[in-house]
């Protein structure tokens, strides 16, 4: 089953923490960095694991980032989305506290991560919508292996999708942040 905790105001502590962390590692590389996912919507339910966007000018070449992320305990997972977001996680082994989403500064993914996140901040009604569907659908995931994890994040997709374009249509992101 995928644990989904009751909103935990330490959160925004430990990207507060981790944030310190990832701009020392990767200095100028990093355009910026941001808390996103449900970790980052105060009183939204979430997995107990930071998601962390850093956004870069370029994603080639990858050692540009992936060396100083390594240096921080960072481990790059190989994925067909290595093309426009490759994704970093820690510790090695599970439970993950802390995942990140490698980005194109001012591309479409940034965009979209950053207005489904400021989306949900504003719309209280939505964030509670999410929730109750991620509450529905973690008991039939296990956190314990990649592949149920896959398909949880798959199970949760066409809401995403549907509030990412509502959002985007509002003109969300509103500001870089």
């Amino acid at each position: 089953m995928t644990e989904i905790r009751p909103y935990d105001p330490n959160w925004v502590l430990e990207f507060e923490s981790e944030h310190a962390r990832l701009q020392a590692a990767l200095g100028r590389v990093a355009v910026r960095i941001e808390h996103h996912g449900s970790t980052s919507v105060p009183g939204l339910a979430a997995k107990p694991v930071i998601d962390i966007q850093v956004s870069v000018r370029k994603l080639q070449p990858f050692a540009a980032y992936s060396g100083p992320l390594e240096s921080v305990g960072y481990v790059h997972l190989p994925h067909p989305d290595d093309s426009f977001a490759p994704f970093f996680y820690r510790p090695a082994v599970w439970p993950h506290t802390h995942h990140v989403h490698v980005v194109e500064a001012g591309g479409e993914e940034e965009r979209k991560t950053l207005a489904f996140r400021d989306y949900l901040r504003e719309h209280s009604q939505i964030a509670r919508e999410y929730e109750a569907l991620k509450r529905q659908l973690a008991p039939s995931y296990s956190s314990l292996d990649f592949s149920s994890r896959q398909a949880y994040a798959d199970a949760k997709s066409e809401f995403i999708v549907a509030i990412t374009r509502q959002a985007i249509a509002e003109g969300y992101p509103r500001e870089p942040r």
